[in-house]
């Protein structure tokens, strides 16, 4: 064994790392100063700047020191006993509680040496620590991602500071009052603000809390998905709930009839956060669904949308012309806002008049007139349209085209010289043709004004951390709908998972149809023809069909097959 000597100011670990010869004493002496002014223990410096092997310190130590070695990577982090020992001692001594033995608590650390921490472990927990060795970089890691993991205890939240964010509910504020009237409640308010600030971490679209006979879930939805991230006691729903109602400016005393309401978080001076808030009362109690509306995700720029270099081209001609109807057309959840709003960014200007109406307004955007619908007040997507009319407007875009007289409005403002921007809930574009010509819109007027229809779903990104190439058999891919030419070249990609993502998926992409009217279909649409007629036109203009451009995402390494046939099953 090499040996050094070794100043008397480094013991411990660091003094063994020297004695084996894998750090110098003058290069210790420079790292610790550079540690320190950072404000990170020495070891952590040495890690997260590649000067030593985490995982070659580790399994020397766990040799040296007589404690097992083990790979974090192989335990789930979400299900770690972290209600033992408090968040603060967590991260001050990186020490990881990983699971229970009768009396013993089997504890990572990185550092064999730290018997300052099992002391203050043991301490806290009753319980004898015993160390479990484990690679610092990994260590760190997991810590952060165990500790941002909603599933911890109410004990555990009494130590964070989650009761002052800034909070409004509706158009008023969130009186100190309603946050801790009570001593009891602090738990609850801080349970309730980390539900809603690891929703925003983890980009959340929605919040699931659904109360049940003898449980309580919370689940995410993340990347179209919804996955369960906490299930608090039973017992404690009707409080957890009411706290929301609070912060929503509901009433808390009317559970038998749903409710709306909105919330506010402020991030930061200028990010702020809108939650929009559903209550229905079902057999157990009231579900709330609170959906995450973030402004800045109109602002991801139209080159991330997802669209084909065609299919952008034509989409960008569409929204320039003066006027016209650009209808874009998917369930919900699809993008279809996001994508009309990434438009209007594009088109807001000085020179330009821009009104919307929504039901209700998602998206704020400065230089843009928008309308809340309300339909108690009398106020509805035709009331406000024919108000728009009189407002001198360049451009205006109309939440969803739901009845008749919202879609008569919409189409002689297009014919009248105003770019028209809305949504339909049908599956693809010629779809949406069949429907106005239900609803009773004329066939010439269809074809006068409607100018570009795209049909659109979200598919889940492929992990590129992850991702590893996928073995089908042939008569797989030719079923998908792949080509014999295309099997020669083609290289499909599968999910696994790992911390940079769920599932192997992280993000999500767009997949568009997006089909303007030709005068062979303009002559179909006048002749009365149907949805099948039109998409086999589309399809022999050479316009793809959800199907294909899925497929088109798939050759191209973004998503997979398994996710394509999840969003394009007919």
């Amino acid at each position: 064994m090499p040996t050094a000597p070794v100043d008397f100011q480094f013991s411990g670990f660091i003094k063994y790392l020297i004695q084996e010869g894998l750090l110098t004493e003058s290069e210790a002496k420079i790292h610790n100063q550079e540690a320190q002014t950072k404000n990170l223990p020495l070891l952590s410096y040495l890690v997260a700047n590649n000067l030593v092997d985490s995982k070659l310190i580790a399994t020397k130590a766990s040799v040296e020191y007589g404690a097992p070695f083990f790979d974090l990577d192989a335990i789930d982090l979400h299900n770690l006993p972290l209600s033992l020992i408090n968040e603060k001692l967590i991260r001050k001594h990186r020490a990881l509680p990983l699971f229970v033995r009768g009396k013993t608590l089997f504890v990572a650390l990185s550092d064999p040496t730290n018997l300052l921490a099992l002391d203050e472990i043991k301490f806290q927990c009753r319980l004898h620590p015993e160390t479990i060795l484990v690679e610092e970089n990994k260590l760190i890691k997991a810590i952060e991602t165990a500790l941002e993991a909603v599933d911890t205890s109410m004990t555990d939240l009494l130590d964070e500071d989650l009761e002052h964010l800034d909070i409004t509910g509706g158009d008023e504020e969130v009186s100190k009052g309603d946050i801790d009237t009570d001593i009891d409640d602090a738990p609850i308010v801080r349970f309730v603000n980390k539900i809603l600030l690891d929703a925003i971490k983890k980009g959340a679209s929605d919040i699931h809390m659904e109360p049940y006979e003898k449980n309580f879930r919370i689940r995410f939805r993340a990347d179209g998905i919804l996955y369960q991230v906490a299930s608090p006691p039973a017992n404690i729903a009707s409080r957890i709930i009411s706290r929301v109602k609070v912060m929503a400016k509901m009433d808390i005393a009317e559970r038998r009839i749903p409710q709306d309401g909105r919330i506010k978080m402020k991030l930061s001076k200028h990010h702020a956060i809108d939650f929009r808030v559903n209550t229905c009362p079902t057999l157990f109690g009231e579900k709330v669904v609170l959906r995450i509306l973030d402004p800045t995700s109109a602002q991801i720029g139209i080159e991330k949308l997802g669209f084909e270099p065609e299919q952008e081209k034509l989409f960008l001609h569409a929204i320039n012309k003066p006027y016209g109807m650009v209808l874009v057309t998917g369930p919900t959840g699809s993008g279809k806002t996001v994508t009309l709003y990434t438009g209007l960014n594009l088109l807001n200007s000085i020179e330009r008049n821009i009104c919307t109406a929504e039901d209700p307004v998602e998206i704020t955007v400065e230089g843009i007139n928008q309308v809340n619908m309300n339909v108690k007040a009398g106020l509805t997507f035709a009331g406000a349209l024919r108000a728009f009319l009189r407002q001198d407007p360049d451009i205006i875009m109309v939440g969803e085209i739901r009845d008749l007289e919202t879609a008569d409005i919409a189409v002689k403002a297009a014919q009248t010289g105003h770019l028209v921007l809305s949504t339909l809930h049908t599956n693809d574009a010629p779809q949406t043709l069949n429907r106005l010509m239900q609803m009773g819109i004329q066939p010439f007027n269809i074809v006068s004004a409607v100018i570009l229809i795209m049909a659109q779903r979200l598919a889940r990104r492929l992990c590129e951390h992850c991702k590893i190439p996928a073995d089908f058999p042939d008569h797989i891919f030719i079923s998908a709908g792949f080509t014999e030419e295309d099997l020669k070249t083609l290289r499909v990609f599968s999910p696994v998972g790992c911390e940079h993502c769920t599932a192997g998926y992280k993000g999500r992409v767009g997949i568009y149809q997006v089909m303007t009217l030709s005068e062979n279909m303009r002559a179909l649409i006048l002749e009365g023809g149907n949805a099948m007629q039109l998409a086999e036109l589309a399809k022999s203009e050479g316009i793809n069909d959800l199907r294909a451009s899925g497929l088109n995402k798939v050759r191209m390494g973004i998503t997979s097959l398994e996710e394509i046939d999840r969003v394009t099953k007919e």
